[in-house]
């Protein structure tokens, strides 16, 4: 097991990493919308291109990249936002599309809107 850890992202606020490879694998922990000030976005088109970006750069640290994404976990405080966050995601991926779960929680860490995880192939 390997840690990834960048400073092209923000950096994790409890005791886990950004990212762990296994197996060739990469698993990254949920992202939030932090912006480069370490202000939280909070328009759902916006927080989604944050997310995506330091996503990006956590699997570019880990040797991996948007284009080797398999499975992506989205959690959102408004499933209102769906439409908003589709037309976000579809200018990261292409088809072959990565599997995908978007569910609607009750709440996430510093009360942030959304909050995305990817698996990814090295």
């Amino acid at each position: 097991m390997k840690k990834v850890q960048t400073t092209k992202a923000p950096a994790a606020i409890g005791p886990y990493s950004q990212a762990i490879v296994v197996n060739n694998m990469v698993y990254t922990s949920g992202q939030i919308p932090f912006r480069a000030d370490g202000s939280l976005e909070d328009d759902p088109k916006l927080a989604t291109n944050i997310i995506f970006k330091n996503i990006e750069n956590i699997l570019l640290e880990a040797g991996s990249s948007l284009n080797k994404v398999c499975k992506v976990n989205v959690y959102v405080t408004n499933i209102s936002h769906f439409g908003i966050i589709n037309e976000e995601y579809a200018k990261y991926f292409s088809d072959p599309f990565p599997a995908r779960s978007l569910v609607e929680v009750s709440n996430l860490p510093k009360n942030a809107i959304m909050e995305i995880e990817v698996i990814a192939t090295l």
